[in-house]
């Protein structure tokens, strides 16, 4: 009998991957953003001199992403990663909207670890959220408290000025739009809880990945270089007459749970990708990822019941992994006991009432 192309000894061939394509989603470390080709014109920046910030292990990877050291780790489909590479080519933000739970944030975590980018640069998001947060904080008063302390000093006999660059710290995005030969990853988490101007004060930074640092700008000149704090570490950067330009242009992975609308202008400047929940199939990867494929045998009946609860009312993924996490750990409850804790946990989230 003859064998069909799609298949081989009666299993389903792997779907060759698209050529171009740079981030695969397979999991799987590799160099491929070594082989990504040159920005367009109008997103080639030139940031200089490089900085080479310390990059260490991104302890979140196995926490977002699962298994990966067993291959089970997180699985995007198709229309996602074509998106994402459309994005790396492009050099443009990816805007990633759909429901709790649907591994909008995640996927800033698979690129990261995929593409072999550091640890992802995480924003959060909230009603109080400044575009000068993102790019760096000035502790003023930390400085002057150093100064007095050290005047007041009985063995201080010179005019001591205090190391400003001790006191600067960039947030997560003045962090990405350092010169750095490779793009790090941002994480811009739930852009829809944010107060109304901050999108729009995202435009220009997005458009020219470039800010400056005014309290550095107005130094002497013998101090025109000053090393400053990064995000979230020791680690020190100089910055030349407080211009920051990036050299490579970050990935930026926002994310929004389609709360609110954006600006014309904010949307043209980003690629707009919607993912939709995951099916059953992803469903099984998603807890072997998490729980370990044991577990997941035993749970196939739970995860149904998940996908007809959730073809009825909006419930998120981590509700479903929360339920297998207790059914399989020793904590179920018995009969009737534990059919109320589970409407408890796959509970809808559009639902006010009592379960």
């Amino acid at each position: 009998m003859d064998t069909s192309p799609e298949q081989d000894n009666g299993k389903p061939l792997a779907k060759e991957k698209p050529h171009w394509w740079i981030y695969q989603g397979s999991g799987e470390p590799h160099d491929g953003m070594d082989g990504l080709p040159p920005p367009p014109p109008w997103r080639a920046f030139t940031g200089e001199p490089l900085v080479h910030p310390q990059l260490s292990e991104d302890e979140a990877v196995s926490r977002r992403l699962g298994l990966v050291t067993r291959g089970l780790g997180y699985r995007p489909d198709d229309e996602v990663v074509e998106m994402v590479n459309a994005a790396l080519y492009l050099r443009r933000p990816l805007l990633i909207t759909g429901k709790p739970g649907t591994g909008k944030s995640t996927l800033a975590y698979s690129i990261a670890h995929e593409l072999q980018l550091g640890p992802v640069l995480y924003w959060p998001i909230n009603t109080q959220s400044t575009l000068h947060e993102g790019l760096y904080d000035y502790d003023a008063i930390g400085r002057l408290q150093e100064a007095n302390l050290h005047q007041a000093s009985s063995l201080s006999r010179t005019q001591f000025t205090p190391d400003i660059g001790r006191f600067i710290q960039l947030g997560p995005l003045g962090t990405a739009l350092l010169p750095q030969a490779r793009p790090r990853v941002l994480l811009i988490d739930e852009l829809d809880k944010s107060d109304i101007d901050l999108p729009n004060d995202l435009l220009n930074v997005f458009e020219e990945g470039r800010y400056l640092i005014s309290e550095l700008s107005r130094l002497p000149e013998d101090q025109s270089v000053v090393e400053v704090m990064v995000s979230s570490g020791t680690d020190r950067v100089p910055v030349r007459r407080g211009h920051v330009q990036c050299h490579a242009f970050p990935v930026i992975v926002i994310t929004s749970n389609g709360e609110r609308e954006f600006p014309p202008a904010f949307l043209r400047r980003c690629m707009r990708l919607d993912i939709k929940p995951p099916d059953h199939d992803q469903l099984v990867s998603i807890v072997a990822a998490q729980l370990g494929e044991e577990e997941t045998r035993h749970s196939i009946d739970l995860i149904e019941r998940f996908i007809e609860r959730r073809d009825q009312g909006d419930i998120a993924t981590d509700q479903l992994l929360n339920a297998i996490y207790l059914a399989t750990s020793g904590a179920r409850l018995p009969g009737q006991g534990w059919e109320r804790l589970e409407n408890a946990l796959l509970r809808s989230l559009e639902s006010a009432e009592q379960p």
